[in-house]
């Protein structure tokens, strides 16, 4: 069953679409949007894991300026809305989606945040933040190690499990920021796993843009998050 449904953050409401599975959920996840709002390729992911038994949300990281959705063809439109959300409104907004979670009786611990391109650099920020989370994903989230919104000096903050991942061509995330941030990951005693994907680019994992899909990373992404998921969030605990 899905949903829309509207919560209050410290900047006014906020829209979150809800996917919820067959039978009552013991986990959940907070999907965190592209550069291009909450889509239909991130409503499907959303469904995705409730079919796996999550209690999945997708909050509207847009709704201070109401953008919405965009196309995949407005990359130049939706570069200056995410440049707007620093690190204090991701933070507002996923703990605004957490407490919706803990309404329906799952806690942090019992959560992950997972990511996607800027959902990715938002879920790595929440991490940094927010004590106590069972896990956290980051798919090819640029911004982290460089740019007005990086938080890779917060790393020692993080004490979720964190996995990463980054494709070898992606050229927002270039080699260097990687290393960076497997180093400070390191130096933090971090539970972190970053994998970094042969001949993939920028948004590999999105099957919904099919000249940046790349099937076989893409599948071998997913497989290691849902056994990463699993591990850390069992179900029927």
């Amino acid at each position: 069953m899905t949903e829309w449904t509207t919560v209050e953050t410290a900047d006014g409401p906020m829209r979150v679409y809800v996917a919820r599975p067959a039978t009552p959920a013991t986990r959940a996840v907070v999907v965190l949007q592209e550069a291009f709002g909450v889509n239909d390729h991130i409503q499907d992911i959303a469904r995705r894991f409730a079919e796996r038994g999550f209690l999945a949300v997708a909050p509207d990281l847009f709704h201070r300026n109401g953008a919405g959705t965009l196309g995949y063809d407005q990359h130049a439109e939706a570069m200056p809305l995410i440049g707007a959300i620093g690190p204090d409104a991701i933070v507002t907004d996923v703990r605004a989606a957490l407490g919706l979670l803990e309404e329906e009786g799952i806690d942090a611990g019992r959560t992950a945040v997972v990511g996607f391109c800027f959902g990715g650099r938002a879920a790595f920020t929440a991490a940094t933040a927010i004590p106590g989370l069972g896990a956290a994903v980051v798919f090819y989230g640029p911004g982290i190690a460089a740019g007005p919104h990086a938080v890779l000096d917060r790393a020692k903050a993080i004490d979720a499990p964190l996995l990463l991942h980054v494709g070898a061509e992606d050229p927002t995330i270039p080699a260097e920021q990687v290393t960076a941030i497997q180093d400070a990951l390191t130096a933090a005693g971090a539970d972190f796993v970053q994998h970094v994907y042969p001949g993939a680019g920028h948004a590999f994992a999105c099957d919904a843009r099919p000249h940046m899909y790349r099937d076989e990373p893409a599948e071998l992404a997913w497989t290691r998050t849902h056994a990463f998921l699993d591990r850390h969030l069992p179900a029927g605990e």
